[in-house]
């Protein structure tokens, strides 16, 4: 069984709400917002199917980028896990923009950790093929 985790940073110059709905933009699952002490939020959600990054999938589709996206999956995948960023602007306004390094997304990216053993891990590559 995979375990998605999906969080962004609230920074203080940002409106929780509006990261929140750029989390929901690509992930169809419960989202909270985490208070972590001295001012510092973080929007999280846990999943445990592939179906909550539905719409992750939709925006590839959409922009016709799931080649792109198949790759960066695989360039990023370990034997236990696979990390995505995303542009955190990008998703609120509801566009898929995959990112290498933190540092590309000013107010911090939106990542998305998907845990599982390697035949999972595959399946995950595969769902986002088709």
């Amino acid at each position: 069984m995979v375990k998605i985790i999906v969080e962004a940073e609230v920074r203080p110059t940002e409106d929780a709400e509006k990261v929140k709905k750029a989390v929901k933009n690509i992930f169809a699952g419960d989202i909270i917002i985490q208070e972590l002490g001295n001012k510092y939020r973080v929007v999280k959600g846990i999943s445990l199917t592939i179906e909550s990054l539905k719409p992750l999938k939709n925006l590839a589709k959409t922009q016709q980028v799931e080649p792109a996206l198949k790759n960066y999956l695989i360039k990023y995948r370990t034997t236990t896990s696979i990390t995505l960023l995303l542009h955190k602007q990008a998703a609120y306004a509801g566009k898929l923009s995959l990112i290498d390094s933190e540092k590309e997304s000013p107010l911090g990216p939106v990542k998305i950790i998907i845990e599982g053993d390697e035949n999972e891990l595959e399946e995950v590559v595969k769902y986002f093929s088709t």
